[in-house]
This record gives structure tokens, C-alpha cells and sequence, in this order.
């Protein structure tokens, strides 16, 4: 099964871009349109079990970077550059490292190739508390993720995976049964024996602790020609909380 995506932009260059754990290829909408108007045509792509693409039982990074694989293949995309967040990063970098002859340059945001002790279960249980058979709105969701998850950004960006049927019920987009079964996934690190030669750069947010020093070096052994740059004001959602610098700096490295 081939993944659902959403293109935009015409121009030569092309860019793959990745959303975290529970986002969506939405998520980078803005973006996308930004970097179309410097010639660059990005594929934002809804990974397995998220968005509007497929749900499966299998759910690991090698499937997704070999679902990634099979969209290239699919859309006739020979090279590209890639940019994933968080488990989009994580997969990216699976991609590279199996498929390095198809990935021009790449952009990590705010994750490592090491294994994380996420704190994604609390989550997930938040969400399948929701009775979806009882709320009417949006609104009546967001007030029973209240008491679990206090950010109400948060809430916003998870609650965009409730989605309406014809007949007005709500249903989550997301396969929450699934990914609250192998998140164990999600937190795994990517292990290879192959190295990726091309280059990297891995965007740290400065308030986020999910990017250290000593986790980058060991980094580099997979990518060598990679570099590290903290950007301010930002924590784990980096293109979101500092969308004006994160632009700047990844059109810089996608140009050269």
C-alpha cells in the first residue's frame, strides 16, 4: 500500500518531509509553502497508522523507511532531500541508511538515532479515554484531555487526529490501538552497520532535552558529514515555536 501525501510546490528540487509521532502531513503546511516560492516541490507525507494513510498491524521504523521507499518508487522520485521531526526524523535517518543513493541531503529536528523513554503512553491513554460515542465537538474533547495533558497547544495538535463520518460520529484518523501497542517502536533506537556519507544537519531546540552534545557525537558515527545547531525560543516542536529561524537556517542548508 502506498502512503497518502499532499504536494506542493513545482519546482526541480524536492523535499520529503516527515510529521512526529501523532502528527500528520498538515503539520507542515506552512512550510511547504514557504520553501515552494524558492523552488523546491515538498511531498508531505502521512507516515502508516497516521493521517489518511494506511493502518497496519506491522509498525516499526525498517517498515516505514521501506513505505517511504516504495512512495518514491510510486511518484517516479529518483534523489530528494528529506526533513523529519521527531519519529519522521528517526524514520528519515532508517531511510538514509538503507536507501543512501535516493537521499541528496537531510534535516533532523530535535531527535537522535538513540532510544528515548518517551512518556508517549501517557498520551495515548488520555486519548482512548475519550467515549468519542459521547462528545458532539472538538471543544468537549479538549476538555476531557484537561487533567492529563495541560498544554493546551498540546491538545490542539493531538486532538487534530479526531476526525467526523458521514454521520456526524467522531473517529480518531490516527490507529491509537495500534500505536499505543507498539510504542515500544517509537522509542527504539536506529541501529546499522552502513553509515551515511551525504549531509546532515540536526536542529536542536534550545529548551528541549530530547538533543544533547554527548547524543550527537555518537550520532555522527552514522553521520559523519553532519552538524548540530540549537535554535532559540523553541523547544521540541521547532518549526512551530520558531517557524521564522527554522526557515532561515534549513533553506540555507537545503541551497547549498
Amino acid at each position: 500500500m502506498i502512503l497518502t501525501s499532499k504536494i506542493i510546490g513545482t519546482g526541480s528540487k524536492t523535499i520529503v518531509i516527515l510529521h512526529g509521532f501523532l502528527g500528520m502531513s498538515s503539520n507542515w503546511n506552512s512550510y511547504a509553502k514557504k520553501i515552494s516560492l524558492h523552488g523546491f516541490t515538498s511531498h508531505l507525507v502521512d507516515l502508516r497508522n497516521h493521517g489518511d494513510s494506511f493502518h497496519s498491524a506491522e509498525f516499526s521504523y525498517d517498515f516505514m523507511a521501506d513505505d517511504l521507499n516504495c512512495y518514491a518508487i510510486e511518484n517516479n522520485i529518483e534523489k530528494f532531500s528529506l526533513i523529519g521531526h521527531s519519529m519522521g526524523g528517526k524514520t528519515a535517518m532508517m531511510f538514509s541508511l538503507k536507501y543512501p543513493e535516493k537521499v541528496e541531503s537531510m534535516i533532523i529536528v530535535d531527535v537522535l538515532p538513540k532510544a528515548y523513554d518517551s512518556g508517549l503512553g501517557t498520551i495515548l491513554n488520555a486519548l482512548k479515554s475519550i467515549e468519542l460515542s459521547k462528545i458532539s465537538s472538538r471543544g468537549q474533547a479538549d476538555i476531557l484531555l484537561m487533567n492529563e495533558i495541560k498544554d493546551k497547544s498540546m491538545r490542539g495538535f493531538l486532538l487534530k487526529n479526531l476526525s467526523k463520518k458521514v454521520d456526524k460520529s467522531f473517529f480518531f484518523k490516527c490507529n491509537i490501538d495500534i500505536l499505543h501497542k507498539k510504542i515500544y517502536e517509537v522509542e527504539k533506537a536506529i541501529v546499522s552497520k552502513n553509515y551515511f556519507k551525504n549531509k546532515v544537519l540536526f536542529i536542536k531546540g534550545a529548551s528541549s532535552d530530547y538533543v544533547n552534545y554527548d547524543g550527537y557525537m555518537l550520532a555522527k558515527k552514522l553521520f559523519p558529514n553532519s552538524k548540530l545547531i540549537s535554535i532559540e525560543n523553541a523547544g521540541h516542536w521547532v518549526h512551530a515555536e520558531n517557524p521564522k529561524i527554522f526557515f532561515e537556517k534549513t533553506l540555507i542548508f537545503l541551497k547549498n
